[in-house]
């Protein structure tokens, strides 16, 4: 009988498709993926990968046992969610993921509260820029400014972003056509609020980016130009004023999102009530 965490071990690397991936992703160095690996081939006679320098490609025997893996790793994750919903200890841990500037500015600073409230109920707080795969156990609830799309999730609207231009008073004084801009990095032209600041450019440059809002934030405190940031960052900020703009800034969305199996506890119910209430205060759906 193989070793039920070789097969674990296999099927991430099948997923990440390399043993440094598959290393990250565990928490373990790449040497002990591949000796779980070669140690699962070993039980079942059967070579699962090829070992190429930079990747791990499948064996089509490989193929073939990394999808009944898969099958197995989702009947875990699923015992695992049925019985952390099934729970009623006294104390838990529930691990929220949410975008950055939503982890570092709307929850973090109410977390005092919920701990006050709730002294038996852990918060584990993820900023993470990347979805987070609840069908992979990597968070018990997501925050998110898309909406899901994942079948299963339970979904609820709980807040809208509101954006807008901001720059030092310094900066504002200065004639329109003067204005120099900051923005995220082409990768993320994508992005709503990108997608308006570039509309409103007028010819006129953009001459910093930063993957984050953090790092836009600093450079338009700093006097370097203006950045299209959420209100609850920009408003709150003495050294930034909101600037005037003829189009319409951007709204988006905030959802809320969890399996059902998880929702059941009194644990994940407290916190989800939490995270609806503290962002709805902050970001209503509907502007003040």
């Amino acid at each position: 009988m193989f070793d039920w965490q070789d097969l674990h071990y296999f099927s991430v690397l099948a997923r990440t498709g390399s043993l440094s991936a598959a290393a990250r992703e565990l928490g373990v160095d790449h040497a002990t993926v591949g000796r779980r690996v070669a140690s699962l081939e070993q039980s079942l006679s059967l070579r699962l990968v090829d070992r190429l320098p930079r990747r791990s490609p499948l064996t089509a025997e490989g193929s073939a046992i990394a999808e009944l893996a898969e099958e197995m790793a989702r009947l875990s994750q699923a015992i695992d969610r049925r019985a952390r919903g099934l729970t009623n200890a006294a104390t838990a841990t529930v691990r929220i993921s949410a975008p950055p500037a939503v982890a570092a500015r709307l929850i973090a600073p109410h977390v005092v509260e919920f701990h006050r409230e709730h002294p038996d109920i852990t918060l584990a707080l993820a900023g993470a820029s990347h979805n987070a795969a609840l069908d992979r156990s990597e968070a018990d609830v997501a925050v998110r400014m898309t909406r899901p799309t994942e079948q299963d999730l339970l979904i609820r609207r709980i807040g809208a972003i509101h954006f807008a231009l901001y720059a030092t008073r310094e900066q504002a004084a200065l004639p329109p056509e003067t204005l120099a801009f900051i923005a995220y990095d082409s990768t993320l032209d994508h992005l709503t609020q990108q997608v308006w600041l570039r509309a409103i450019l007028a010819g006129r440059p953009i001459i910093f980016q930063a993957s984050d809002l953090f790092g836009q934030q600093e450079a338009a405190r700093a006097g370097l130009g203006a950045a299209a940031l959420p209100c609850f960052m920009g408003d709150n900020d003495p050294m930034l004023v909101k600037l005037d703009v003829q189009e319409p800034p951007p709204v988006r969305d905030i959802w809320l999102t969890a399996y059902p199996d998880v929702s059941r506890s009194l644990a994940m119910r407290t916190v989800m009530t939490f995270l609806a209430d503290i962002i709805g205060r902050e970001c209503p759906i509907r502007a003040p």
